[in-house]
């Protein structure tokens, strides 16, 4: 789970005696018991963890004069399955035991100083005030502009273009906007885990087909077998998170001629566009028949190391943005202006920059799959995004919660479970995911400490 991933503000707070059996509880965050209703979740990590915290809270308020009475967290249905990420429940296990991060994917790097220099430029413009909502006129320009570059297709930047508040904002408002309750969307797992959130915030019925490894190939018997007349939408991310998959062209094309046939919309989320290392990335929009069906959507943060400024865009013809921008104007209504004006001038950067980056990220790549190749992984290849997912089994526990649960504690290496990002937990039990997203010195680190102390 890209999906530009930012700590949530409230973050988890860790009692002394949390990690006594962390392996179980967070186990039971992902674990469901069938009934003949559906699927009930069962006591979350996160709900346990949070009432350790208020119970010590409570202690160590014994002296003041009045307690303030315990009361049981409270949800809407509809994301009662839905516990704190697993993102936030990793990192703050890293800071905890001093572990190096290769799980969350935000860089531990900056962004290139001509971008923050016309932030703070903006900034001193007096460029502060709320935008328009759909976006500073300059920023849907750059857009447009890198959109035909890209796609060689030509976009009206003022009826085509949203700006949003990150990628993530993007899918939100694309969702809220575009699915009605009971919809039926088709989701490829493993996912980003805002994609399963926001349908359910949508009262969508997700269908899901699973990508298995090693190439985790779209199977297209089952999808032809799943897409019907009551389809209304697939949601796929290319280059893929978490697994580093890339929709080829054939796979595309099926999905392509399916919807075309059943008249579904796809919603395509390409954050990782510019980090395509083993083939060319293609967007579903540039296929023939496909604009008019296609929100395409991405954002700054991957490819500019900026994910904290949270601009991202959706690409869309005016029938499909209508609804995008109705959301969005109810959602956020407006991103950071003065961070647009310097997107503007980041999307307007020369092309030898993506070279770089490019290069850049490749011998980041390098230095991570030959690391763990030889700590005694089985790595799966990655063709794009800075994620690459592996099988931890060599390595004897009993699933990817356990196994990165050993890994922060006894080697202090961060990994991700990617349990996660299933329907069906067991499918991703083998599985964990680092992220090479770090510099050379902090990988070259991480996997030192997994040489020195992970054993089989």
């Amino acid at each position: 789970m890209q999906i530009q991933c930012t700590w949530p503000a409230n973050e988890m707070r860790f009692g002394s005696s949390s990690l006594i059996n962390l392996s179980k509880h967070l186990y039971a965050d992902f674990r469901f018991v069938k009934t003949k209703t559906g699927a009930t979740p069962r006591p979350s990590f996160s709900a346990t963890m949070s009432t350790v915290s208020t119970q010590n809270d409570v202690v160590s308020g014994q002296s003041e004069s009045i307690q303030k009475t315990q009361q049981p967290l409270q949800v809407a249905k509809r994301l009662e399955k839905f516990k704190t990420t697993i993102f936030t429940q990793m990192s703050s296990l890293a800071i905890k035991y001093g572990a190096i991060n290769l799980g969350q994917g935000f860089p531990n790097f900056d962004g290139p100083e001509f971008v923050k220099e016309a932030a703070i430029q903006a900034i001193i413009d007096g460029k502060n005030q709320y935008a328009r909502g759909y976006g500073v006129p300059d920023l849907n320009s750059a857009i447009a502009e890198r959109f035909k570059k890209d796609t060689g297709l030509v976009v009206d930047p003022e009826k085509e273009i949203t700006v949003t508040s990150g990628c993530t904002e993007a899918i939100a408002a694309t969702v809220l906007g575009l699915i009605n309750p009971g919809d039926e969307v088709i989701l490829f797992a493993p996912f980003y885990d805002s994609y399963e959130a926001t349908l359910s915030m949508a009262g969508a019925k997700v269908k899901g087909i699973t990508l298995c490894p090693p190439d985790f190939s779209v199977p297209i018997d089952e999808l032809k077998s799943t897409i019907s007349k009551n389809t209304r939408a697939i949601l796929l991310n290319t280059p893929h998170n978490p697994t580093g998959k890339m929709f080829t062209r054939e796979e595309l094309n099926e999905i392509a001629s399916l919807c075309i046939e059943n008249d579904v919309l796809v919603f395509t989320d390409e954050v990782y566009d510019k980090l395509a290392f083993e083939m060319d990335h293609i967007s579903l929009a540039s296929l023939p028949g496909m604009y008019e069906r296609t929100v395409t959507m991405n954002s700054l943060g991957k490819t500019f190391s900026l994910t904290g400024w949270k601009i991202g865009w959706a690409i869309a013809p005016p029938h499909l943005t209508w609804g995008v921008r109705q959301a969005h104007s109810y959602l956020t209504f407006a991103t950071s202006t003065p961070m647009q004006w310097a997107a503007a001038t980041a999307l307007r950067a020369p092309d030898s920059y993506y070279v770089e980056l490019k290069r850049d990220y490749q011998a980041k790549k390098a230095i991570l799959v030959e690391g763990l190749k030889a700590v005694g992984f089985k790595v799966y290849p990655s063709s794009g995004t800075y994620f690459v997912v592996v099988d931890h089994t060599p390595f004897g526990l009993e699933n990817d919660v356990a196994f990165c649960e050993y890994l922060i504690k006894e080697v202090g290496v961060v990994a991700i479970p990617t349990s996660v990002f299933y329907f069906n937990p067991e499918d991703g039990k083998n599985l964990v995911r680092f992220t090479f997203c770090k510099d050379e010195g902090t990988l070259r680190a991480a996997v030192d400490r997994m040489k020195e102390k992970l054993r089989k």
